[in-house]
């Protein structure tokens, strides 16, 4: 044998060891919805978003149900300074004026979206782009930050209280993978910015999901941030609600995001880093995992 045949069968060999390891969890997780939060370097760098889409493909022809939600904080902060309107922050969430609403869906829908569905149906014809204020999709009521006692008002922001169900559902029926924008809709008809890890959480928590995985920057949750020595490889809520106030606000809306999912009943909430190559696949078919999850309780791992 050649080194180079050598070689192939070692590689050849490493792959098959890799798959075996994933069979656990084929079986485990047949027919489960997953709601994978899309965003991050992942949704910037044209390599990780095309890694990210065979990702998804690979999901849903294993026998998972994923369902993609994105937002576009980088893009639409670009577009906006483009415009020559400042992107404003609190707490992590956007502040969104009537100036900036109809930029912020644009970029979503027709910039993010767009690339994210073609990039899934290069590899299979699966996805079907879905905008959160069409049809009521997302029904949303306007968010206030809390501080305090005191409310803090941040434009069009809004907080989803309905998830049309069905809609998705019909799509994950059909066979195919939700791409869904975060924009939300209220009773009267005016459109809202979502926070699309919020978005993320409601949509997990409406369709009963199993799992949940935000895709971010960082390695995860870190007790001193950004040093990646002091990641938390596993929290419960009881751990999460203890040193929430002590987060940074980058990070807070993702664990608040997965605070909720896991009280509300989704199983597992992840956030993982999306700068790592195939990191959604990482997360969900091997024994080590990546980032950060959060569970209900340790005592009842």
């Amino acid at each position: 044998m050649t080194n180079t045949q050598q070689i192939r069968q070692e590689e050849a060999l490493q792959k098959a060891a890799v798959l075996a390891e994933a069979l656990p969890w084929l079986l485990k997780f047949q027919e489960s919805i997953v709601v994978i939060k899309f965003g991050g370097n992942a949704m910037t760098n044209p390599l990780l978003s095309k890694q990210f889409a065979q990702d998804v493909v690979f999901l849903k022809l294993a026998g998972l149900k994923p369902i993609v939600v994105h937002g576009g904080g980088p893009q639409i902060s670009k577009k906006l300074e483009e415009s020559g309107i400042k992107s404003e922050f609190k707490s992590g969430y956007r502040v969104t004026t009537e100036e900036s609403i109809k930029i912020v869906k644009d970029v979503l829908v027709n910039e993010i979206q767009k690339d994210l569905v073609s990039n899934i149906n290069e590899n299979a014809k699966l996805a079907v782009g879905m905008s959160g204020d069409s049809n009521s999709l997302l029904e949303v009521k306007k968010f206030f930050l809390q501080d305090n006692d005191q409310k803090i008002d941040i434009g069009l922001v809004g907080n989803v209280v309905k998830v049309d169900v069905k809609q998705i559902i019909d799509v994950l029926e059909s066979g195919q993978i939700p791409v869904i924008s975060t924009i939300g809709i209220d009773k009267d008809k005016k459109i809202y910015n979502v926070n699309a890890d919020t978005a993320a959480s409601a949509i997990a928590i409406a369709m009963k999901a199993h799992k949940m995985v935000i895709l971010t920057d960082v390695a995860g949750l870190m007790e001193k941030y950004p040093d990646e020595s002091t990641l938390i490889p596993t929290v419960d809520i009881a751990g999460l609600k203890k040193i929430m106030p002590s987060i940074d606000e980058g990070m807070k809306p993702k664990m608040q995001a997965c605070l909720e999912a896991i009280e509300a009943g989704v199983k597992r909430a992840h956030v993982i880093d999306g700068r790592a190559p195939h990191a959604v696949l990482v997360e969900v078919f091997t024994d080590s995992g990546t980032g950060t999850m959060v569970i209900e309780s340790m005592d009842k791992e």
